[in-house]
């Protein structure tokens, strides 16, 4: 039986095909379908049945798509109530091709119509060999249980205990976890690096099957939920009703300086997703930043939402291609040009450009040191890591809400801002600067270069007051 999954990094997901006697089915398809179509071919397979086990929230699935292109039938838990033709999936039903037999297991909790499928080749063996897991179980965590609209986090935790006990953690130890994410994803909170895993495994070692009761898992599940972005609930919506083919999208036009200014005038979005140091070198002011090489899509998901209008300044004519592939990808699609020949074009207009001082750790702990008062300091890390150590006088704003969190600032008075390793600090630098901050510094390499440098740091314990310490802090 062949057997293969695809990860996508930047957005964390993981899918899968599997094949037999020439007939294939693909799981939980990212949105640009031809990697599956291509593997397909190349192995003498055809894909005959698409698979999701749930109607995800972060990301938009190529599944109608990917049908349309190969015939292949849709299978979806039967509680998704899509909007195109499909196969209900309900517990127990069996589908088998050549020596390939999927079993679907009904596992609600994370979404009301989960389904994870078990896996068994019937060339080795009658007894299962994994399962697809889709955001029931991850390796080291479980789904979040708070994307219904109609049911309580409590509801959905209490639901997530009963699939993990009575379905998945009732399967041999030995049988292989596949899930749907991996660390970075939005999905969970605490996932691995690691892209599977055995039941036995997860038994042992995932914090979140501690718990014996339900009441307890209950608890520690729905404590402290992050906040659910803006744009799951729109992504969802769009799986249900399935996206259109990327091939339908219309090309983006190479727009002169002047056609860009224009359409920033009127409202347009700049985006600019070249690399941080070239960003701080140079850009267009009032641009956004959000580098390409980080999870770039998410991000602009979160501060851009989907329904802005972008322009995009980039490297090079192939990372536009990519930076709007990857926003189709969340469900952004209204990519309306580009910048011809990049930001080099922008000067050889003559027009204006604004820079981004960096500073190093050092050098913030020596401003800080020098004069406390004369420079704001801004952690735009979530929560959990703000509480897990940061600079002593610096402010938690969130990078998910910033633009929300800056009533209280003096945009005349300098402010540095950081994160963990740069990334965000970067995309928070440009919020700002479009916010109309006079004086922003980005801290290069974050917290922690900080820590790295052992300056002091202030951790966060919930069951007792802030405390200094003067190096950092191990890890948890």
């Amino acid at each position: 039986m062949y057997f293969e999954q695809f990860y996508l990094t930047c957005l964390s997901h993981a899918s899968y095909m599997l094949g037999s006697d020439g007939i294939a089915a693909v799981v939980d398809p990212q949105r640009d379908v031809g990697i599956y179509v291509d593997e397909a071919r190349k192995h003498g397979l055809d894909i005959r049945y698409v698979i999701e086990t749930h109607l995800h929230a972060d990301f938009v699935s190529g599944h109608r798509e990917l049908a349309a292109l190969t015939g292949a039938t849709v299978y979806l838990g039967a509680k998704a109530g899509v909007r195109f033709p499909h196969v209900d999936v309900h517990d127990g039903d069996e589908l088998t091709f050549g020596k390939c037999r999927l079993r679907f297991l009904e596992t609600p909790g994370h979404t009301i119509e989960s389904v994870s499928v078990v896996v068994t080749d019937l060339e080795k063996s009658e007894q299962p060999m994994a399962v697809l897991t889709g955001d029931t179980l991850f390796i080291g965590d479980v789904g979040r249980p708070d994307l219904s609209g109609d049911m309580t986090p409590q509801q959905l935790a209490g639901m997530l205990f009963d699939s993990l006990h009575n379905k998945l953690l009732t399967l041999p130890d030995d049988v292989a976890v596949y899930p749907a994410h991996g660390a970075g994803s939005l999905c969970g909170r605490q996932m691995s690096s690691e892209h599977s895993s055995t039941i036995g495994k997860q038994k042992l070692t995932n914090y979140a099957l501690r718990p014996a009761t339900r009441e307890e898992f209950v608890k520690l599940l729905t404590a402290e939920l992050p906040e659910r972005p803006g744009y799951f609930a729109l992504d969802v919506e769009i799986n249900r009703s399935g996206a259109p083919a990327l091939q339908e999208l219309a090309p983006i036009p190479a727009l002169h300086p002047a056609e860009l200014l224009a359409k920033q005038k009127a409202g347009a979005i700049v985006l600019d997703t070249r690399p941080g140091n070239q960003f701080a070198s140079g850009h267009i002011p009032g641009s956004i930043h959000i580098g390409l090489a980080g999870q770039y899509a998410t991000w602009a998901a979160i501060v851009l939402g989907l329904d802005s209008e972008i322009v995009l300044v980039a490297e090079d004519e192939e990372k536009v291609e990519e930076s709007r592939l990857r926003l189709t990808r969340v469900g952004i699609e209204r990519v309306t040009g580009f910048l011809l020949d990049g930001i080099a074009g922008w000067i050889r207009e003559g027009l204006p450009i604004q820079q981004t001082p960096q500073v190093s750790a050092e050098q913030l702990h020596q401003l800080q040191t020098e004069d406390p008062q004369g420079i704001e300091i801004l952690d735009v890390r979530r929560a959990g890591e703000w509480q897990g150590g940061h600079v002593e006088a610096a402010r938690n704003k969130p990078l998910d809400h910033l633009t929300t969190l800056l009533a209280d600032m003096d945009r005349t008075h300098p402010v540095a801002v950081y994160c963990k390793g740069g990334y965000r600090s970067s995309i928070a630098a440009s919020l700002l600067e479009r916010a109309g901050f006079e004086h922003v510094l980005n801290v290069t390499g974050g917290f922690d270069a900080w820590s790295a440098c052992k300056l002091p740091v202030v951790f966060v314990d919930t069951e007792r007051a802030p405390r200094s310490v003067d190096r950092p802090l191990p890890p948890g």
